[in-house]
């Protein structure tokens, strides 16, 4: 049975730190601000990153495949997306601080690279035609954060990571833009695996996998309302605004993981 509770495991300055597992996953016991704190400073020493944002969806994924949980624990920073992990790690007596949204994440780290003067690039976003998600979502970040630098916005076609030369045009982008923090949407596991192929184009560079967030900017889907956000329904609110696509996937997976991560937590107490 999977054991809840501290784990040893490197950071990425190398340095030993306390993971709290849940579900089998370590998580980096850090708030937001905490978060963003060990990214800018891995960036003033040179150093890149990757991170990775789990939530339930995520655990269940990981569960299944082996090769899905190394690459959620080989990453550099594990933070909390999901409540029912910081219910969790509560219950079990070894608590995260709080909820770390990748959503919410993609904001901070924008407001931290416009007073640092850092460069970001977003890659992903819903193609939809004429319509430029990714570009309109740089748009977005450059008003509300008046000085920030936006190295590269790119949206590109379904199946460009499994197309030998949009592949390498995309890694040419990178390496030219050459960002600091760039922020992945495409949705998990498949940002995760570009992320890993892509860091070697700029190894010095934070990489974010962060789901919807590009779509989120631009207005192209609604997140959920802040009471949803801060009571841990906001799965709910996706699955009801995209049922064909999420309510599968949520009733079968997600609810019976989210159960069993709680159930694992109560039996851990005892």
């Amino acid at each position: 049975m999977e054991r809840l509770g501290p784990s040893r495991t490197n950071r990425a300055d190398g340095s030993p730190a306390a993971r709290i597992r849940l579900g089998g996953i370590g998580i980096d016991p850090l708030t937001q601000e905490g978060a963003v704190r060990r990214v800018l400073e891995a960036l003033e020493s040179g150093r890149g990153g990757q991170i990775v944002t789990p939530n339930v969806d995520i655990l269940a994924a990981a569960r299944r495949s082996r090769e899905l949980r190394t690459i959620v624990e080989a990453s550099d920073l594990v933070v909390a997306d999901g409540a029912p992990l910081v219910w969790a790690s509560r219950i079990a007596r070894t608590p995260l601080p709080e909820r770390v949204a990748g959503s919410d994440l993609v904001w901070s780290l924008s407001a931290a690279a416009a007073e640092r003067g850092l460069r970001i690039a977003l890659l992903g976003g819903t193609p939809d035609g004429a319509t430029r998600p990714t570009e309109r979502a740089a748009e977005i970040l450059e008003a509300r954060y008046p000085g920030l630098k936006i190295a590269g916005a790119w949206c590109p076609p379904m199946g460009f990571d499994r197309d030998a030369y949009q592949w390498r045009a995309l890694v040419e982008r990178v390496e030219a833009a050459a960002p600091d923090l760039v922020y992945v949407g495409l949705g998990f596991p498949k940002q995760e695996h570009v992320t890993v192929r892509l860091r070697a184009a700029a190894p010095k560079a934070w990489f974010l996998g962060c789901g919807a967030s590009i779509d989120f900017i631009a207005g192209y889907r609604r997140r959920a309302p802040k009471w949803m956000q801060r009571t841990g329904t906001e799965w709910l609110f996706r699955m009801l605004s995209e049922p064909r696509r999420l309510a599968r996937r949520y009733l079968r997976d997600d609810v019976p993981e989210a159960l069993r991560l709680l159930a694992e937590a109560y039996r851990r107490r005892r």
